[in-house]
């Protein structure tokens, strides 16, 4: 008897280590098989359960279980693995904890700490895996984008959705229409004024419909926009005229996102410090997202990154900094073939670093990682131990690469720093 109750407690010890070590166990649910402490036994293990039934029954002691939809007891084993592999059908609550921004408005103080760059660079990055992104440019001071990427400044443009904004006429479809197709990155540009004499075509109330039906047009929304926040001309005037920077202040006014450039070099920190007050004071609660961009050793010295972070931290209150090298070589290879950095240099530092900064501060991160561990809310936990025991291989050394590059902060920090130094 002493035997085979030790028999019995090695092979449930034997059952619960093999729980323990799955990332997913699929049970025929039925009275014996099934019952809340096999549940928790599982959510302590954080291992899915997978549910076959076979009558009505069966699946009420799901249901009362907690467990997902059920799959049919004599489903073909194709249906077991497409279930195996996708996410529950159920809409897990941590999603809402942090909305996705549709109008994304990149600003940064006057010297050309790299706005155009960012906000291009940035829209690219965010079309990957399908997504539809407008850029608009909305500068009335010195639109480039689309002398940066060789684009026809003569068409509609971001001007023409306005006027037709005014007149009730913008749609997603007028939207198709007047923008321009950058390649094949997904992305469509409502180009900029031609001449900057047009400003006043970009009136605070134009602004303000057009980018409201780009909510509508696009997944994502990149605003590029002037560096002045000043409103110098209402205390000049008293009439009701057009202002110069309204299309800025609108723009800023109606974002869910605001990237904020500061050059990573005394004199652009100094600048965006001034400005940063009436940046904060013109969107209010909006987030906004500091980038340092064009950081180099050089200007700095020792610990180049440490002292911006230093610095924005203490005289501006900015406690997270995204930061982005110097790469003059991709520049200027983008700049001749008139075509965004990560089509011409798809592994340039620059590129890793705004794929990084729009993973991390502009999209959600994946709901599969955001859910709970239980059963009561249910994701596929991240398979650890088959992704650590893939074999390395040439074939797949180049994405195996770009992966360790993405995810391993350090080691490009470092890289870069080592390319800036050379």
């Amino acid at each position: 008897m002493a035997a085979e109750e030790r028999m019995l407690g090695a092979e449930a010890e034997t059952v619960l280590r093999a729980i323990a070590e799955a990332d997913a166990v699929v049970v025929e649910v039925s009275r014996v098989t099934m019952s809340p402490t096999v549940v928790a036994m599982c959510d302590r293990a954080g291992t899915r359960i997978v549910p076959l039934c076979d009558d009505e029954a069966d699946r009420r002691l799901a249901a009362a279980c907690g467990l997902e939809a059920p799959l049919a007891r004599d489903a073909d084993p194709w249906r077991i693995a497409d279930a195996l592999v996708e996410a529950p059908g159920r809409e897990p609550a941590a999603s809402a904890s942090r909305p996705q921004p549709r109008v994304i408005v990149v600003w940064g103080p006057a010297g050309a700490p790299g706005r155009s760059t960012v906000a291009t660079e940035l829209a690219v990055e965010l079309a990957r895996g399908g997504r539809h992104v407008g850029l608009v440019d909305a500068d009335t001071h010195a639109p480039s984008i689309a002398l940066t990427l060789g684009l026809a400044d003569e068409g509609p443009g971001f001007a023409a959705a306005c006027r037709q904004a005014e007149l009730g006429g913008l749609d997603a479809r007028e939207l198709t229409r007047i923008a321009l197709p950058l390649g094949r990155t997904g992305v469509d540009v409502l180009t900029g004024l031609n001449r900057p004499s047009r400003w006043p075509e970009l009136s605070e109330r134009r602004v303000t419909a057009a980018l409201a039906a780009c909510r509508e047009w696009a997944d994502y929304t990149v605003v590029d926009v002037a560096a002045p926040l000043e409103r110098d001309e209402e205390i000049m005037s008293d009439l009701d005229g057009p202002r110069r920077n309204a299309a800025t202040l609108a723009a800023l006014r109606a974002a869910d996102l605001v990237v904020a450039v500061a050059g990573a070099d005394p004199l652009g920190v100094a600048r965006f410090l001034r400005a940063h007050a009436d940046l904060r004071a013109t969107v209010g609660a909006t987030p906004v997202a500091v980038v340092a961009n064009g950081l180099r050793p050089g200007a700095l010295g020792i610990d180049a990154r440490g002292q911006v972070r230093r610095t924005l931290d203490r005289f501006g209150g900015v406690g997270e900094v995204w930061f982005l090298p110097q790469d003059p070589r991709s520049a200027d290879a983008a700049l001749l073939a008139a075509r965004p950095i990560a089509e011409v240099a798809p592994r340039s530092p620059l590129t890793l670093a705004v794929r990084r900064f729009a993973g991390e501060a502009v999209v959600a991160p994946p709901e599969a990682s955001q859910t709970a561990r239980g059963n009561t809310a249910r994701s596929i936990r991240p398979a650890r131990r088959v992704a650590r025991r893939r074999p390395w291989s040439r074939r797949d050394g180049g994405e195996q690469a770009d992966h360790q590059t993405d995810s391993d902060h350090t080691p490009v920090e470092r890289s870069r720093d080592a390319r800036a130094l050379g």
